[in-house]
């Protein structure tokens, strides 16, 4: 039998271990611990050991602690290297790190023939048969409403997809691949046809990618979830970790939508693989095909540049699609003037000539013109007489000033970037 040694468990262990805890039950009860709340212990640095061969695990046993009482979370064997010493060697080199970090007293909690357990016995613990072992599951409700106050997740508000003004054709393709299939989950099956788990929107800064995530999760009513990199960047124990306990949080959920701002912060290309983008790339390459196997999670990660993220990141298989979200056209142009002008007011203006005069304006940026043309407007009114209605060519000078004094978010090159990756990366 081929030599077997037991090691702290890495970062890149973790896919194998979860595959052996998988594969390595034998019993059809439930565990007492859950695979997210080991997964989340390990997130946060808990003592866990596995045995190797070579770079293969054979064998992985994951504990808590909280000052001197310890617990043996989950203990786990694969089948063909069973009955050789493995476990109670496990267990040995488990204790050493329990011992170290203050631990006087460790527990388990096992299905009765659960895998393991002889394990256990050959180890010195005691099995306590005059215990009774009581357990309160939450509500889903409090539960989620409890996790989500702790990812500062919010179900949005009723209305934000009706309110998107102009875009129209990036408005019906998200709604065609991404809403229709989640909202109707029974006629896709019918056709065979899997709801997106995962896509990735790219566009020039100020397209409305943040709005429209928002407006998904508003129009499906799930929660949504928004991660910035620096938050990632805080947590004490890397980025990495980070990472993982956010994915293993968000698997307690029943549905939302995760949405990562400025992808290209956590997904950059691999060169180097000494750095830490390289270690927070691999990481995420790992978590997503995880996080796929949930039916009513959806992850949108959005990037000002999708050239600039790893091509192992967009491979078919860990996103569905890459759905490109430009600046708008003459025609969305008009339509966001409206909204932002007013319905009822837009008739007597020079509607034609704000759209010319806004062209490479983005959304934001016709909402900021319009804002200071309104606010110049305002105060006129004030100043004069209340009773004397606004001279409609006085208003559209106001929003032509408005544009004149905006500096547009796009220039020329994020106009070319943005054209040479919609067509060498969009897949929608």
């Amino acid at each position: 039998m081929t030599p077997w040694r037991v090691r702290n468990l890495e970062e890149g262990d973790l896919d194998q271990v979860v595959r052996i805890w998988e594969e390595s039950r034998d019993t059809a009860a439930d565990p007492a611990v859950s695979l997210a709340e080991v997964v989340s212990a390990l997130s946060g640095h808990a003592p866990a050991v596995v045995a190797a061969v070579g770079e293969q695990v054979i064998g992985a046993a994951v504990s808590s602690v909280a000052q001197e009482r310890a617990w043996v979370l989950r203990l786990a064997i694969a089948r063909q290297w069973r009955r050789h010493g493995i476990g109670s060697a496990l267990l040995a080199a488990l204790e050493e790190r329990l011992a170290d970090a203050g631990a006087r007293r460790i527990g388990a909690l096992l299905p009765q023939g659960e895998v393991g357990e002889q394990a256990f016995k050959n180890s010195g613990y005691t099995e306590r048969p005059g215990l009774s072992y009581f357990e309160k599951l939450l509500t889903s409700d409090s539960a989620e409403a409890t996790m989500l106050d702790q990812l500062g997740g919010v179900v949005p508000e009723d209305g934000l997809w009706e309110r998107i003004a102009g875009m129209t054709a990036e408005k019906t393709l998200i709604e065609r691949r991404l809403v229709l299939p989640l909202e109707n989950p029974g006629v896709a099956e019918r056709y065979q046809l899997v709801p997106p788990r995962a896509v990735v929107l790219f566009g020039p800064p100020g397209t409305g990618k943040t709005t429209f995530a928002r407006a998904v999760a508003s129009r499906l009513r799930w929660p949504f979830i928004e991660v910035f990199p620096y938050q990632l960047g805080d947590d004490a124990h890397g980025v990495a970790a980070a990472l993982r306990r956010l994915f293993a949080r968000v698997e307690h959920l029943d549905q939302a939508v995760l949405f990562f701002d400025e992808a290209e912060e956590i997904a950059s290309e691999r060169q180097d693989p000494t750095t830490l983008a390289h270690r927070v790339t691999n990481e995420l390459l790992k978590l997503i095909p995880q996080f796929r196997r949930g039916e009513r999670r959806l992850l949108i990660c959005a990037t000002n540049a999708v050239r600039s993220l790893d091509p192992a990141f967009l491979r078919p298989g860990r996103f569905d699609y890459l759905i490109p979200v430009g600046p708008p056209d003459a025609e969305a142009r008009r339509a966001i003037w409206t909204r932002y002008i007013g319905p009822d007011r837009v008739a007597g203006i020079e509607l034609e000539a704000l759209v010319e005069a806004s062209d490479r304006f983005t959304p934001a940026d016709i909402e900021y013109a319009a804002r200071t043309a309104a606010q110049t407007a305002f105060e006129r009114h004030l100043a004069a007489d209340p009773q004397v209605t606004a001279d409609p060519a006085q208003l559209t000078g106001d929003y032509l000033q408005a544009i004149a004094g905006t500096r547009t978010s796009l220039s020329e090159d994020d106009i070319r970037a943005f054209d040479q990756d919609l067509r060498s990366a969009a897949r929608v």
